[in-house]
């Protein structure tokens, strides 16, 4: 049962590096709840990054304060959604976000080399940039709070996945843990060559 569920895990992975150009930006046009709570959901680089943050906050965080690195990221969600309703132009945001991705899966393959503040610090980043492209993309005259009140949901709920995956690459071979950090760090490089 056990090689199964390895297999299985390393299906899947393999399937999310094929499909890595697949991005949540296609195009603008974001309004409401469920359009917040779907956008992360439609592109492979916020999943991603989502799914990397609860699996590294598994591997770095007392068992007590695991919620700590979601929660921190989606806080700095709402913070870059805030700063693109500003105005603010924030340069290169889609090549920042598939570098986000190469960051986090360097960070899970390196977690204990890196640290935690480092850690944290580069999780704020990503989120910061990840969340500007969600505010970037509302439409004027849309609820901001409805739509942002969406995707922080959604990214809670990746991240919910992600603490579960964690959980079980604990139970597996590091070796394991090492491919999807490996995995996750090329889909990120083939997303960021393709938006160079």
């Amino acid at each position: 049962m056990r090689k199964i569920n390895l297999l299985r895990s390393t299906a899947a992975l393999t399937l999310m590096t094929t499909i890595a150009s697949a991005h949540a930006h296609p195009g603008h046009g974001a309004e409401g709840f469920i359009s917040g709570i779907v956008h992360p959901f439609l592109g492979l680089d916020h999943l991603l990054a989502m799914v990397a943050v609860g699996i590294w906050s598994v591997v770095m965080l007392p068992k007590a304060h695991r919620l700590a690195g979601p929660a921190l990221f989606v806080a700095m969600l709402l913070v870059g959604a805030l700063v693109a309703l500003t105005g603010v132009v924030l340069p290169q945001v889609e090549p920042g976000i598939a570098a986000s991705v190469v960051a986090l899966g360097t960070l899970l393959l390196l977690a204990r080399r890196i640290g935690l503040m480092a850690g944290l610090t580069l999780v704020s980043v990503c989120a910061l940039l990840h969340g500007y492209a969600h505010g970037a993309e509302l439409i004027s005259g849309q609820s901001f709070a409805a739509y942002a009140a969406g995707f922080m949901l959604g990214s809670a709920a990746l991240h919910g996945v992600g603490l579960a995956a964690g959980d079980s690459l604990q139970r597996l071979p590091t070796w394991v843990g090492r491919t999807a950090a490996v995995l996750m760090g090329a889909s990120g490089l083939l997303m960021l060559a393709a938006r160079l």
